[in-house]
């Protein structure tokens, strides 16, 4: 969907002094929507997260501890989960919170941090960053785990990312032909996100992975999911992984 620029917290500026108010003026958020209802994808309009760092989930505010930028958005409250990407953070709230009320507040504390610009998005160890290149293939990987890999790469995680996501690979079982994949971002709490593993990936991969027989999805969301997920995550995915 086409993506709607916005200015955000006027009212805000003009109480700051003159240069900083027209640093304000100057930084447009756009914002799109995403298949998941509870979910807007903000894009402030430079760089996120670095070419090194791909993507980074944060389920929760305990989780969000090496993030200042995730810690003020868990500050406003009806924030369920924060995602970024290289360029776009997105936003899950939770049931019971308006848009036409989170979304001020959420482009407030954008426009601040990238203003203020004294702070890394994200501050990562060397093991963390390990552990963000899911799709990195490594010397020991069998032929088959690189493939899914690639696949992964080059087909699935583009076209999730449109939707202001991910999905991370989490391991292949020889014995049972299982791809364990955990869905990150806007799609994580749609109810319809197995259905898009299954009938989506799935697929995909068994398709061009003879040894791949099935697709487990596993999560480290919190155990309270949202009810309400728009189920148009479905068909979307659907459609732009099997076109035809």
């Amino acid at each position: 969907m086409k993506a709607r620029q916005v200015g955000a917290a006027f009212r805000r500026a003009r109480q700051l002094s003159a240069p900083f108010a027209a640093q304000w003026r100057h930084m447009f958020i756009q914002t799109q929507p995403t298949p998941n209802a509870h979910a807007v994808k903000f894009l402030p309009g430079r760089e996120v997260l670095p070419s090194t760092t791909p993507t980074a989930h944060f389920p929760s505010l305990t989780s969000a501890r090496n993030s200042p930028l995730a810690r003020r958005l868990f500050a406003v409250q009806g924030v369920r989960s924060v995602f970024f990407g290289s360029d776009f953070v997105t936003v899950t709230k939770t049931d019971d919170v308006d848009w036409g009320v989170l979304r001020p507040e959420i482009f407030a504390v954008i426009m601040d941090f990238f203003t203020d610009a004294t702070e890394k998005v994200v501050l990562l160890t060397d093991d963390d960053q390990r552990q963000l290149n899911d799709t990195a293939i490594l010397e020991d990987d069998s032929e088959v785990v690189a493939m899914i890999k690639e696949l992964l790469e080059t087909r699935v995680k583009p076209a999730v990312a449109e939707d202001g996501g991910t999905i991370v690979f989490r391991g292949f079982e020889d014995s049972s032909g299982t791809v364990k994949l955990e869905m990150q971002g806007a799609c994580s709490t749609c109810s319809s996100s197995s259905i898009t593993l299954k009938n989506g990936v799935e697929n995909m991969l068994r398709h061009y992975v003879p040894e791949v027989k099935r697709v487990e999805q596993v999560s480290n969301e919190l155990d309270d999911p949202v009810e309400q997920a728009n189920l148009q995550a479905f068909n979307n995915m659907q459609h732009k992984l099997n076109p035809s």
